[in-house]
C-alpha cells in the first residue's frame, strides 16, 4: 500500500487505466489460471465410482475377499518347512568379505575328514563341550576322577536315529581312524592318579606323542617356570563329523540333556554345543508370541471401543470390528501367498502383523472420519461414494510410500531384512485393497439401517 503513493502512484498518473492493486495481485491472478489438481481430481473421481459400485454390490466385495483369504491362507500349511532362522544365512551379508575369505580358505586349505584338526576348520564346526571349574584347583585326583566319569558317560551315550543306535564313536571327527581326543586326558593316560606324577608345562606341553597346546584346555592357570601349579577350569571338546548334520543334532541334544541331569563333586559344570546359539535363537519367537498376542488384543480392543457410541446412529463399533477383521485377512492372504510361492519365513517377519494392524487401523479411522462428514440425508450408496472420494488421496499416498519403501528395502544385503520387507510390503498392499473393498462392503451392510434415521436429522 505505501507503494501506491510512490512509484506506482506516478505510474497511475501517467496511465489512466492502470490499477495499482491489480498490478500487485497479478501473480496471484496468473497462478489461478493453472490447474493444480490434474492428478488428484481423476483419482478422486475413480474412487467415487468405486465407492458407488461397492455400495451397490456389497455382497460380492464382502464374500470374495473371504474366499481369497481362505484359499491363500492354505500356504500356512508349509510354514514349518519354510521357516528359516539360520543365524549365518539370514543375519550376515550375502556377499560379505568374510564369506569370500572362507571360500578362499576352503579352496586352498581343504579339510581332510580322516585327519581332523580344529585349527583347519573354516567354520565353527560341529561340537559339544563342557567346562569343569573349581574354586581351588581342578587338577586334583578327586576332581579328575569325576571328570573322567563324566567323559565316559558322554562317549558311551547312545542315541537313536532312523532305527539305528549311535554312540560318539559312530559320528566323531577322526584322526587316523580314531576319534579326536582331549589332550589333557591323553597326557594323564585316562588315569587321574597320574596327574601327580607329571609336570604339566603351559601353554605347551611336550609328551611322548609330541608337542601339545593346552591354551584352550586349562583356564586360570598358575605356573612356576612354565610348570602348572594349579588351574581352576578345564575344558573338553567333542567334535563330530559334518557328513550327516541330522545325526549330529540328535546327539548334541542328548548331550545337553545328559549334562543338565548329571551332578558331580566339581564346583560347577557348564556346557554348550555348536547348536546352542541357534537353539536359543529359535526360542525367541516362542517367548515373544504371548507378548505380541496381548499387544494385539489391547490394540484391537482400543480400536473397537474408541468407535463405540451410546447413540445407535453414531455408533460405529461394528464398522471398527470389520476394519480390524479386514487387517487380519490381509495378513492371512499375504503371508499365505508368499509361503505358497516358497518364500522363507524368518523370525523377524513375526513382528509384521503388529505393523500391518497399525496401518490398517489408521486407514479405517480415516474412512470413518470421512463418512461422518457426509450428508446424513443422502443414501448410503452416495455417502460411500463421497467417503471414498475424500479418503482416496490420503490412504493411497501413505500406502504407496510405505510399500515402495519396504520393497526398496529388499535390496538389503541381509536376507532377513529382505524377507521382512517382502512380507511387510505385500501385507500392506493387501491391507489397502481389503480396506477399500471389504471395509466398504461390510460397512454398507451395517449402515443401511441409518437410512431409517434420516427423518430425525441426527448428525454423525
Amino acid at each position: 500500500l505505501p507503494l501506491q503513493g510512490g512509484i506506482l502512484g506516478e505510474l497511475c498518473c501517467s496511465v489512466d487505466c492502470f490499477n495499482a492493486s491489480e498490478f500487485i495481485n497479478r501473480p496471484t491472478l496468473a497462478m489461478a489460471k493453472f490447474r493444480t489438481d490434474c492428478i488428484e481430481k481423476p483419482i478422486r473421481m475413480c474412487f467415487r465410482i468405486i465407492g458407488h459400485f461397492i455400495g451397490t454390490h456389497p455382497w460380492w466385495f464382502f464374500i470374495v475377499p473371504v474366499i481369497i483369504s481362505t484359499a491363500l491362507g492354505s500356504g500356512f500349511y508349509f510354514l514349518e518347512d519354510r521357516t528359516s532362522n539360520d543365524i549365518e544365512e539370514e543375519f550376515t551379508p550375502l556377499e560379505g568379505p568374510a564369506k569370500m575369505e572362507r571360500m578362499f580358505i576352503q579352496e586352498y586349505f581343504p579339510e581332510n575328514e580322516s585327519m581332523f584338526s580344529s585349527l583347519r576348520l573354516n567354520t565353527d564346526g560341529t561340537y559339544a563341550c563342557f567346562i569343569a571349574t573349581s574354586t581351588t584347583n581342578i587338577l586334583t585326583v578327586p576332581h579328575l576322577e569325576d571328570i573322567l566319569v563324566l567323559d565316559s558317560k558322554v562317549r558311551n551315550m547312545t542315541v537313536e536315529f532312523e532305527d539305528e543306535l549311535l554312540q560318539y564313536v559312530d559320528i566323531c571327527a577322526t584322526v587316523n581312524g580314531s576319534c579326536s581326543s582331549n589332550a589333557i586326558l591323553n597326557i594323564i593316560d585316562y588315569n587321574a592318579s597320574n596327574v601327580d606324577l607329571i609336570n604339566l608345562t603351559f601353554p605347551t606341553h611336550i609328551s611322548t606323542s609330541g608337542r601339545v597346546s593346552l591354551r584352550s584346555t586349562l583356564g586360570s592357570v598358575k605356573i612356576n617356570n612354565s610348570i602348572v601349579q594349579s588351574a581352576k577350569a578345564i575344558q573338553f571338546f567333542y567334535y563330530l563329523t559334518e557328513f550327516n548334520q541330522s545325526r549330529s543334532v540328535i546327539w548334541l541334544t542328548e548331550f545337553i540333556k545328559l549334562l543338565s541331569e548329571e551332578s558331580t563333586n566339581v564346583t560347577e559344570v557348564s556346557y554348550s554345543t555348536s547348536m546352542s546359539r541357534q537353539w536359543e535363537f529359535d526360542k525367541v519367537p516362542k517367548s515373544i508370541v504371548p507378548l505380541f498376542s496381548i499387544t494385539y488384543t489391547i490394540t484391537m480392543s482400543f480400536t473397537i471401543v474408541s468407535c463405540l457410541r451410546l447413540d445407535n446412529v453414531r455408533n460405529k463399533v461394528w464398522v471398527a470390528t470389520i476394519g480390524v477383521f479386514s487387517t487380519g485377512l490381509a495378513v492371512l492372504s499375504s503371508f499365505g501367498m508368499l509361503l505358497l510361492m516358497g518364500v522363507p519365513f524368518v523370525m523377524t517377519v513375526s513382528t509384521c502383523p503388529f505393523l500391518i494392524l497399525g496401518i490398517g487401523i489408521d486407514d479405517m479411522f480415516i474412512m470413518i472420519s470421512c463418512w461422518q462428514k457426509t450428508n446424513v440425508h443422502d443414501s448410503v450408496v452416495d455417502r460411500l461414494a463421497d467417503t471414498y472420494q475424500d479418503a482416496a488421496i490420503s490412504i493411497s499416498i501413505t500406502t504407496i510410500t510405505d510399500v515402495l519403501a519396504l520393497y526398496l528395502g529388499y535390496s538389503s544385503p541381509f536376507r532377513s531384512v529382505q524377507t521382512f520387507c517382502l512380507y511387510a510390503g505385500t501385507a500392506i498392499l493387501f491391507c489397502y485393497i481389503y480396506n477399500i473393498i471389504f471395509l466398504g462392503a461390510g460397512a454398507k451392510k451395517y449402515l443401511v439401517i441409518h437410512q431409517l434415521c434420516k427423518f430425525s436429522h441426527l448428525k454423525r
